[in-house]
């Protein structure tokens, strides 16, 4: 958000996604489970592998949003107390650990094993892109209520 002041008045700037951009992150975001859903539908081996997989994509997803939040509300000054900055950033990076760790050592294909860790990579980037999109969003049009 920019602000200048003319003629004794506040201008306030809301700089907004494009609609090009938002349908990009979205598409992206959706194919980026869909190739992840494809690879562990197919994946050869234990059901148990599979299920282990299934968990630790679910938890990097779902701690990638966790810290997005977590670094945005605290981008301009700490809000949240460090132990919970630890059990974010813990829980990010065991999810990462514990994930790539079980990709490791599944006995599978090297060529399975390369198309699960770049669709992996591939989810949590979409995540890390989709949050950021959506709290820009929900920002702009809480300065614009706030303004009217």
């Amino acid at each position: 958000m920019e602000t200048s002041t003319f003629t004794g008045k506040t201008l306030r700037i809301v700089q907004r996604d494009t609609r090009a951009w938002r349908m990009q992150v979205w598409i992206s975001f959706g194919l980026a489970l869909l190739v992840c859903g494809v690879g562990l539908a197919w994946l050869p081996g234990a059901d148990l592998d599979r299920a282990f997989m299934v968990m630790g994509y679910v938890f990097c997803l779902s701690t990638a949003f966790a810290l997005s939040k977590f670094v945005r509300d605290n981008a301009d000054q700490p809000s949240d107390t460090p132990l919970w900055s630890l059990v974010v950033w813990g829980g990010f990076g065991l999810a990462m650990a514990l994930t790539g760790w079980g990709l490791f050592r599944m006995d599978i294909n090297p060529t399975w094993k390369a198309y699960l860790v770049v669709s992996w990579l591939y989810l949590i980037s979409a995540a890390f892109t989709l949050a950021k999109t959506l709290r820009d969003a929900y920002e702009a049009d809480r300065i614009e209520r706030d303004a009217e």
